[in-house]
């Protein structure tokens, strides 16, 4: 794998409040072919920021999390397969019967497009929660990776693409669930950045070792003090992973 399609395998969030801050972010990073569209920029922007990042020829992950009962699951998935965005996250804890609707919903509502379905992808548990709050505040009685390797394994049976997972599942994900499973690790840290709230965190090419297909990098690169050194830093720390 060349230097730019590993490069390509990091997806930069949009984690800023406006369609103007998300433009400026847009073009300050030309390189970047992937971008994360969270719920603080679409509920602020609508569908129009979408609208900016395919015009721009950019490949969209529009991270909202679906979680919700099946019907209304299933009517946000077409809803959002309409846009053409690639990849589409939903809460595995959603259960099999809203999993599979939204599988089925996505399809549905690219088809009536013309446009690409979206991957589908399940969150298996937030990478900001530790193994205490699972126990504590989600009185979750399994120990966290395997939590989340059932999580996985819930969303592959129902059809879903990938999961998004902490790195450090990477490993024990990828070799369960196969290597056609898409695996989205955000909490993605070089050694030279800060933490910030991730609990659960390995480094950019640790994590692409240990299974990862898309790592999720945000403030490494958009609050460093030069972001496109940053982005070409760990695109060359990248390059190092065969």
């Amino acid at each position: 794998m060349g230097n730019s399609e590993q490069a390509q395998r990091i997806i930069v969030p949009l984690d800023v409040p406006d369609e103007q801050s998300a433009i400026a972010l847009i073009d300050q990073l030309p390189q970047v072919v992937w971008w994360k569209v969270g719920l603080e920029l679409f509920t602020s922007t609508g569908p129009k920021i979408l609208e900016v990042l395919k015009s721009k020829q950019k490949r969209i992950f529009l991270d909202l999390k679906f979680h919700d009962i099946p019907n209304t699951v299933a009517g946000a998935s077409r809803s959002a397969a309409r846009y053409g965005v690639d990849l589409l996250t939903i809460h595995a804890a959603c259960g099999t019967k809203a999993l599979k609707a939204a599988t089925e919903a996505a399809q549905e509502g690219a088809a009536q497009a013309g446009v690409k379905p979206p991957k589908l992808i399940a969150i298996t548990l937030l990478t900001s929660i530790s193994a205490r709050q699972l126990a504590f505040d989600l009185k979750i009685p399994l120990e966290l990776p395997e939590y989340a390797l059932e999580m996985a394994l819930l969303a592959q049976e129902a059809g879903l693409d990938g999961a998004v997972c902490s790195p450090q599942e990477a490993a024990q994900l990828r070799q369960t669930c196969g290597d056609d499973f898409l695996l989205v690790c955000p909490g993605v840290r070089p050694t030279w950045a800060d933490i910030g709230d991730q609990k659960r965190s390995l480094t950019p090419a640790q994590a692409i070792i240990a299974g990862a297909d898309y790592l999720v990098i945000g403030r490494p690169i958009t609050t460093a003090t030069e972001p496109e050194l940053a982005w070409k830093r760990i695109s060359e720390e990248l390059t190092t992973v065969a």
